[in-house]
């Protein structure tokens, strides 16, 4: 492995791949940790050989936000987080962008080789709760993908409850730092557009027990009774009504313009009082042909069709198989979506599918 380490003091975006060393992994109820991390051995690992972060809460003089190290495809990094807060750190998101593709949930690590399901939220967070929650030291081995040239970014904060891996101030404890592993000659090829294909919701059950929500994040179609631990990842979802036929709506909007009781759609009051917040997302029927909506393969190219326009609305009705709509999320991406199939109606069995082309 080729390395060549170098940490800045300057703030960026936190992330991470990783391997901990620790001992144990626990649930949703427990802590990670079997002992804190007082009581744990280190790694003795040279630090000045290692990619370290460093914030601490009531002294930041020392502060390591951005850190940087080279390294050869298929092989790993190390890294380290060290972490001092006053207040208690929850959880801790852990996001991967590589070569400007985009940052997008990292969760996919053992520790010494044993599966780590059970300290992860289930939103995909890293579980903190127990002795650990105000100092955490954790290093681990990001993994360096098979690309020629680039950069693959880790980010990593805490928060002192349910996050939100596209969002880092929600409920930010510490954070956000960042280690960029370099590649080559370090340089990103032309951002591709993310794209995704045969999407299908389905219309909303009165018991909740429907995928009709779908999250732009991990192209992942949700079933409304998924709420509790994921709404914060809904962008839109699907309806049909006899007035407005086939309908798309931004998450925020959507109990408003669907105004029919659904199961689990709605916050608890334990939810509310946290905080609870809905993604917008804004609509507008497009001149987007299909023939151009296919030819769609780079970021700037979705730019070049939305340019800096603004958008009013966050739903769009009566949708048909052609139709291409353009689209601005909660976090500022843009995209486009093109309908392929409608099954009309709004009975359990009945959908919409479409594609989705959006920024990075």
């Amino acid at each position: 492995m080729k390395k060549n380490i170098r940490s800045v003091v300057k703030s960026g975006f936190a992330v991470f791949a990783l391997a901990f060393m620790v001992s144990s992994c626990s649930s949703d109820d427990g802590s990670v940790f079997d002992t804190p991390i007082g009581d744990e051995e280190q790694d003795d690992t040279d630090e000045e050989t290692v990619a370290t972060l460093i914030i601490n809460d009531s002294d930041s003089s020392g502060d390591v936000l951005f850190a940087e190290a080279s390294g050869e495809v298929s092989t790993t990094v190390p890294g380290r987080i060290i972490y001092t807060s006053e207040s208690n750190q929850k959880r801790l998101y852990i996001t991967q962008n590589i070569s400007g593709g985009g940052e997008m949930p990292f969760n996919n690590f053992n520790i010494e080789g044993k599966d780590l399901t059970k300290a992860l939220k289930g939103d995909g967070s890293v579980d903190l709760d127990g002795d650990t929650q105000k100092a955490i030291d954790f290093t681990f081995e990001l993994p360096v993908p098979d690309i020629d040239n680039g950069e693959i970014v880790y980010q990593f904060w805490t928060t002192t409850g349910k996050g939100d891996f596209r969002d880092p101030t929600k409920r930010k404890a510490l954070g956000v730092g960042t280690i960029t592993v370099k590649v080559g000659n370090g340089t990103n090829p032309a951002a591709e557009a993310r794209s995704f294909t045969d999407i299908k919701l389905f219309a909303p059950r009165e018991d909740g027990d429907s995928e009709t929500f779908f999250s732009l994040l991990n192209e992942t179609v949700y079933n409304i009774t998924d709420g509790p631990e994921f709404r914060a990842f809904w962008d839109f979802g699907y309806y049909y009504t006899n007035g407005d036929k086939a309908s798309l709506a931004s998450t925020a909007k959507y109990k408003e313009v669907f105004n029919f009781d659904v199961e689990g759609f709605e916050a608890s009051a334990d939810e509310e009082a946290e905080g609870e917040t809905l993604n917008n997302t804004y609509f507008e029927l497009s001149f987007v042909t299909v023939a151009e909506f296919d030819a769609i393969t780079l970021s700037g190219q979705i730019n070049d069709e939305i340019e800096e326009e603004t958008f009013d609305f966050q739903y769009v009705n009566g949708l048909n198989v052609g139709d291409v709509i353009k689209f601005v999320d909660n976090y500022g991406k843009k995209g486009l979506i093109k309908i392929t199939e409608v099954k009309s109606g709004f009975n359990a069995d009945d959908y919409i599918v479409f594609d989705v082309k959006i920024q990075p």
